[in-house]
C-alpha cells in the first residue's frame, strides 16, 4: 500500500492534479494569497518560453535535414498546411453553429459606453498594432534570426528554420558537422526541459491559485452560457472531428488522450500549450511517428493549427455582437471566418494571445465596439485553458494523421504504446 502511494505521488500527472486542487482551494478560501501566487505560474511559463524558440529552430532544421528526399519535405509541408487550414475552418464552423444555436449573448443589452475598460486597455492597445494581411506576411520575415530567437517570435523562427533546413539538405555530407552539433544542442535542451518539468506542479498551483483568487469561482457561473457553449464546441471538435479522423484509421482518440494525460494536466494548470511542446514531441515519437516528421509537423502546428483559438475567436466575436445588440448577419459571419483564417494563424499558444487577436479582429469585421471585450475579460482565463487543451489535442491528432498519410507511422508500435 505504502509502495503504491509512493509510486502514485511520483507520477507527474498526479502531482499536477494535486497542485491544481490546492491552487483552487487557496484561491477560493484565501483569495489574497491566491493572487500573490501569480509569480509561480508566470515563472514556470517563462522557464518554458526560454527554450521554446531554440527548440523549434533545431527541431525544424533537423526534421528537414533528416529527410533525404527534398520532394518529400515539400509534400509533408503542403499536406500539413492544407490539413491545418481545413481543420481550422471546420473548428470555426462548429463555433458558428453552436453560438448561433444557443445565442448566449441575447438579452444582455450591454452598453459598451458604460463598460469599465481599465483592465483591457493594454490588450486594446496591443490589438491596434496588429496589422493587415500584408503586414502579417511581411512580419514573418525576421530582420535577423538572433532577434527572432531572443523575442520568441515563433513564425519568424519557423520561417528561417525551414530555409536553413533546406540549405543543409542541399549541401549533403558537408552538413553533417552542423547537424551533429545541432543534435547535441537539442539533446541538451531536452535535459533542461526535463529539469523544468519537475516544477510544473508548482507552476500549475500558482496559475490556478491566481485565477480563482483574482476572479473567484463566481466567475465560472457569470457568463456561464458562453463558457458552456465554448466547452461543448471544443468537445465536439475533439471527439467528432479529430476523433472521427483517427477512428477512420483504427486509432482511438480516448487511448491517445490517456497516453498524453500528463501533458493535458500541465496544460490545464498553466493555460499554455507551449508548456508541453517538447514532451508531446517525444510522446508522438514513442507512438511510432517518425522523428523527422514530428520535428517538422508539430512546431508548424503550434503556429498554424490553433483550433481551440479559432473556436474561441469565432464564438467570442459573435457573442459580443449579440450582447451589444448589434448581431452579425450571414455575410458578416462569413467575412469573419475569412479574416480569422488569417489572424488566428500565428497566435502562439500562450495565455492572453487569443484575447489580443480578438481585439485586433473586431474592427476589421464590422461595427462591434472594441470596448465590448471588457464583457468577457473576467472569464477569458477560464476559457484559455480549454483553448490550450484543444490546440494540443488538435496538433497531436494532426501529426498522427500526417504520419499515417506519409507512411511514417509504425502502427504496431502505436497500438503497443496505446494499449
Amino acid at each position: 500500500m505504502r509502495r503504491n502511494l509512493k509510486k502514485l505521488f511520483n507520477l507527474l500527472y498526479f502531482q499536477v492534479l494535486l497542485a491544481i486542487g490546492v491552487g483552487i482551494l487557496v484561491g477560493h478560501f484565501f483569495p489574497t494569497v491566491g493572487v500573490q501566487l501569480k509569480p509561480l505560474g508566470d515563472g514556470f511559463i517563462k522557464l518554458i518560453k526560454m527554450v521554446i524558440a531554440p527548440l523549434i529552430f533545431c527541431s525544424i532544421v533537423l526534421g528537414i535535414a533528416g529527410m533525404e528526399d527534398v520532394k518529400k519535405i515539400g509534400k509533408v509541408g503542403i499536406k500539413s498546411m492544407v490539413y491545418f487550414q481545413v481543420t481550422t475552418v471546420v473548428a470555426m464552423m462548429l463555433g458558428v453553429l453552436v453560438i448561433n444555436g444557443l445565442r448566449p449573448g441575447e438579452g444582455m443589452h450591454a452598453d459598451p459606453n458604460t463598460l469599465d475598460t481599465t483592465e483591457v486597455a493594454s490588450y486594446i492597445e496591443a490589438g491596434k498594432h496588429q496589422g493587415g494581411f500584408v503586414d502579417f506576411l511581411l512580419d514573418i520575415i525576421p530582420e535577423n534570426i538572433f532577434g527572432a530567437l531572443s523575442s520568441g517570435n515563433l513564425l519568424q523562427v519557423l520561417f528561417f528554420a525551414v530555409l536553413f533546413g533546406f540549405g543543409l539538405s542541399k549541401i549533403g555530407l558537408r552538413a553533417e558537422p552542423a547537424i551533429r552539433v545541432m543534435q547535441s544542442f537539442l539533446d541538451g535542451l531536452f535535459v533542461v526541459i526535463g529539469m523544468v518539468m519537475k516544477v510544473a506542479p508548482i507552476g500549475a498551483m500558482g496559475a490556478m491559485g491566481f485565477t480563482i483568487g483574482k476572479y473567484g469561482i463566481g466567475a465560472l457561473s457569470s457568463l456561464g452560457m458562453l463558457m458552456l457553449a465554448f466547452y461543448v464546441t471544443c468537445l465536439l471538435y475533439i471527439f467528432l472531428f479529430a476523433g472521427g479522423m483517427l477512428k477512420y484509421y483504427g486509432i482511438s482518440i480516448f487511448k491517445v488522450l490517456r497516453f498524453i494525460k500528463e501533458e493535458l494536466l500541465v496544460v490545464l494548470g498553466t493555460s499554455s500549450s507551449e508548456s508541453v511542446l517538447p514532451n508531446i514531441m517525444q510522446k508522438l515519437e514513442r507512438m511510432g511517428c517518425s522523428r523527422s516528421l514530428v520535428r517538422l509537423v508539430v512546431p508548424s502546428g503550434y503556429s498554424f493549427n490553433l483550433d481551440g483559438t479559432a473556436i474561441y475567436l469565432t464564438m467570442a466575436a459573435i457573442f459580443l455582437s449579440q450582447a451589444v445588440d448589434m448581431p452579425m448577419g450571414l455575410e458578416e459571419q462569413l467575412f469573419l471566418l475569412i479574416v480569422l483564417t488569417v489572424t488566428s494563424n500565428g497566435a502562439a499558444g500562450v495565455t492572453g494571445s487569443g484575447f489580443i487577436i480578438l481585439v485586433a479582429t473586431l474592427p476589421v469585421v464590422g461595427h462591434i465596439p472594441v470596448e465590448s471585450v471588457a464583457l468577457i475579460f473576467g472569464i477569458d482565463r477560464f476559457m484559455s485553458e480549454a483553448r490550450a487543451l484543444t490546440n494540443l489535442i488538435g496538433n497531436t491528432a494532426a501529426t498522427i494523421l500526417v504520419a499515417k498519410w506519409e507512411n511514417e507511422l509504425d502502427m504496431e508500435q502505436l497500438k503497443a504504446e496505446l494499449g
